[in-house]
C-alpha cells in the first residue's frame, strides 16, 4: 500500500514533468491528457496568460465585429447547435474551445454595450470592473470566512460602510454583498419577518421554532407596481403571495401615503399584523421613486419595519445633482441596492444593508468547522455570519477598483447623462403624433407605444397584438432590442436607458423602426379587409396581426414580459 508521502511525490514528479513540457503550449494541447497542466497554479502561469491573451483577442475581435445589438436568432433555430454536442468528449485545445463559443455563444450573444440595447435594466460596465471580475475569478476567494477571504473581508465590509454612509443610515449599519435584488429583498423581508416575530407573546423565535400561528396574518404593503421578488420572497419566507399588499399610486406611479394609511389602518381593523412596508426606489416599468420621508414617518409612527427597494434608483448616491431624489432612505431599517444596474458593474453584484446590525442575527448560524461562536466573540470577521449564502465570490472587488480609479462623481455623472438623455427622449416621442407615453419619466425608463390615433378600424386588442409584434419584429431583426409591459391591462412598449454613449439619434431612429413596423402592420390589416371575405374578416385580421395560434407558433420569439418583470 503506497504511503501519502509516496502519493505526494509520485503527484509532484509528474506535476514537474508536466509543467516544463506544457507549460508553454497548455493551451494548444489537450488538457484531459496532462490535468495538471490544467490548474491554475505558478507552473502554469505561461499558459494562463497565453489563454488570457487569447480570450482578450477574441473578445476584441467580436467588439469590433457586433454591428447591431442581437442577431435575431431565435430558440428554435439556435437549439439544434446543441443537441449533437458530446461533453463527455473533451476538445483538443483551447483554440477548438473558443471556436466553438463563438459559434455557439459569442455569434448570437446579446450585447449590452450596444447604444441600442434598451430593453432591461442592463448596464453597459466599466472596465475597473472587468478587471476585477478577471483578477477575482483567478484567485477565488470565497468571503464566507476570514479564513478565506483575509483581506477581501475587509474590503467587501468598508464598501458596505461606504454604502451606508451614503445613504445616511448611521453608524449602527451593517450589510452584506448578494447575488442581486431579488436575493436582497428576501434578505430583508426575512429579517422584517423575524424582527415581529420575536416580539409575540409566547413565541421564543423563528430560527429555533419556526413560524409562530400568527404568521398567517402578517403582511407586506408595497405600491401596486414593486418588484415582482416581494411576491416571490413572501413564498419562500412561508406567507405566501396574498401577504402582500398592492398600495394605490397616484398620477405619477408613486405610492400614495394617503392610501398607505388607508391600508394600515384596515389591516389592523382586521386583525392583521403589519410586518413590513416597501417603498420602492425606481420602480421597473417608470422609475418611480415613492415619497420616502412620508412613508417612513408613518413606518416609525407605528413601528413598522420599512425597507426601501433601491435596486435601480440606488445608483443615484452618487450622482451631485439627484442624489436628493432619496432623501428618506436614511429612515429605512434595510435597503436594497444594485450596484450591476446604475453602478456600471458586471453581474452580479449587489447588497441588503440594514440601520441595526444587530438586526442580522437573525441570519446567523455558527457551525463548529466554520465559523465556530468562539471566532465571534474574538471578533473574527466571518462575513457568513450575517448572509443567506455560505460560499460568495468576492463581487465587492468590481466595486472596490471601479471606486479607487474611477471616483463616485464619474459613475454619477454617468447616471445622470442617460437621466438627461431620458428626458430628451421623452420630448421626442411626446412629439410624434403616432405614439401613444404614458407619463414623463422619473429615472431613466420610457413606456409608450405605437397608436396611430387616425387609424379608427384597430380595436384596442388589435393594438395590443400590434405593438407585440412591433417588439417581436424588432428582436427578430436584431437592429434593436426594446422591453414591453402592460398599463391597464393593454400592452405597451418600454425603453429603458443605461447606456451612456446612447444618443438622442439612437433613440429616433429606434422609434422610426417602430413606426415601420407598425405602418406595415397597419396596411396588412387593411389588406385583410378589403381582400377577405366577410365570413373569413375576422381571423384573417387577427392573423394579420400576428394573434393565432398558428401564427404564434411561427414567431419563435418569447411574448413580452409582465409588469414589474425585471
Amino acid at each position: 500500500m503506497h504511503s501519502l508521502q509516496d502519493s505526494a511525490a509520485t503527484y509532484g514528479a509528474a506535476a514537474g514533468s508536466s509543467a516544463s513540457d506544457t507549460q508553454t503550449d497548455a493551451c494548444a494541447g489537450s488538457l484531459s491528457r496532462s490535468p495538471s497542466a490544467a490548474l491554475f497554479s505558478p507552473a502554469n502561469m505561461d499558459a494562463w496568460q497565453t489563454g488570457m491573451q487569447r480570450i482578450s483577442t477574441l473578445v476584441a475581435e467580436q467588439l469590433d465585429s457586433v454591428q447591431q445589438p442581437f442577431s435575431g436568432i431565435t430558440p428554435e433555430a439556435l437549439r439544434p447547435a446543441f443537441a449533437d454536442l458530446d461533453l463527455e468528449t473533451p476538445l483538443e485545445n483551447l483554440e477548438a474551445g473558443l471556436e466553438e463559443l463563438k459559434s455557439l455563444y459569442l455569434k448570437d450573444a446579446v450585447y449590452f454595450h450596444h447604444p441600442r440595447y434598451i430593453a432591461h435594466l442592463n448596464c453597459p460596465v466599466v472596465l475597473p470592473g472587468v478587471w476585477a471580475e478577471s483578477l477575482l475569478g483567478a484567485i477565488n476567494s470565497s468571503l464566507d470566512t476570514w479564513d478565506q477571504s483575509a483581506g477581501g473581508t475587509l474590503i467587501e465590509q468598508r464598501l458596505i460602510d461606504w454604502t451606508t454612509e451614503r445613504l445616511g443610515l448611521g453608524p449602527t449599519a451593517d450589510g452584506i454583498f448578494t447575488s442581486g435584488g431579488t436575493q436582497s429583498n428576501l434578505m430583508a423581508l426575512l429579517l422584517a419577518r423575524d424582527a415581529v416575530c420575536e416580539k409575540l407573546p409566547n413565541h421564543p423565535g423563528n430560527q429555533t421554532h419556526g413560524l409562530p400561528p400568527e404568521a398567517g396574518r402578517l403582511r407586506i404593503f408595497a405600491s401596486g407596481i414593486s418588484h415582482f421578488s416581494l411576491q416571490k420572497a413572501c413564498a419562500l419566507l412561508g406567507l405566501g403571495h396574498s401577504a402582500v399588499v398592492p398600495v394605490a399610486v397616484d398620477e405619477r406611479r408613486r405610492m400614495d401615503p394617503d392610501a398607505l394609511r388607508e391600508a394600515l389602518d384596515k389591516a389592523r381593523a382586521e386583525g392583521l399584523i403589519p410586518m413590513a412596508v416597501v417603498a420602492t426606489a425606481g420602480t421597473t416599468d417608470f422609475g418611480s421613486i415613492d415619497p420616502l420621508e412620508a412613508i417612513g414617518r408613518e413606518c416609525h409612527a407605528r413601528g413598522i419595519w420599512f425597507h426601501v427597494d433601491g435596486a435601480y434608483g440606488g445608483g443615484l448616491i452618487t450622482s451631485r445633482r439627484h442624489g436628493h431624489w432619496l432623501k428618506g432612505t436614511e429612515m429605512a431599517d434595510s435597503v436594497t441596492i444594485d450596484y450591476h444596474k446604475t453602478f456600471f458593474q458586471p453581474v452580479s453584484c449587489s447588497a441588503c444593508v440594514v440601520r441595526d446590525r444587530t438586526q442580522l442575527r437573525h441570519v446567523t448560524y455558527h457551525a463548529d468547522y466554520l465559523n465556530p461562536e468562539l471566532q465571534a466573540r474574538e471578533g473574527t470577521p466571518d462575513q457568513v455570519n450575517k448572509s443567506l449564502q455560505t460560499t460568495r465570490r468576492f463581487d465587492a472587488l468590481k466595486l472596490w477598483l471601479t471606486l479607487r480609479l474611477m471616483g463616485a462623481d464619474a459613475l454619477g455623472d454617468m447616471l445622470d447623462c442617460v437621466i438627461d438623455l431620458t428626458r430628451e427622449g421623452h420630448q421626442l416621442l411626446e412629439t410624434a403624433p403616432d405614439i401613444d407615453v404614458v407619463q414623463a419619466p422619473e429615472l431613466s425608463t420610457l413606456v409608450f407605444r405605437f397608436h396611430d390615433t387616425s387609424e379608427e378600424t384597430l380595436s384596442a386588442e388589435q393594438w395590443d397584438a400590434l405593438n407585440r409584434e412591433i417588439r417581436k419584429r424588432l428582436s427578430r431583426s436584431g437592429e434593436a432590442i426594446v422591453a414591453a409591459t402592460k398599463v391597464s391591462g393593454r400592452q405597451y412598449l418600454k425603453f429603458t436607458l443605461l447606456n451612456p454613449e446612447t444618443t438622442r439619434d439612437d433613440i429616433a431612429a429606434v422609434v422610426e423602426l417602430i413606426r415601420q413596423h407598425g405602418q406595415a402592420l397597419v396596411k396588412a390589416h387593411h389588406l385583410a379587409v378589403s381582400t377577405t371575405a366577410q365570413a373569413s374578416h375576422a381571423a384573417a385580421l387577427t392573423d394579420a396581426l400576428v394573434d393565432t395560434p398558428a401564427a404564434k407558433r411561427r414567431s419563435h420569439t418569447t411574448e413580452a414580459k409582465e409588469s414589474r418583470h425585471a
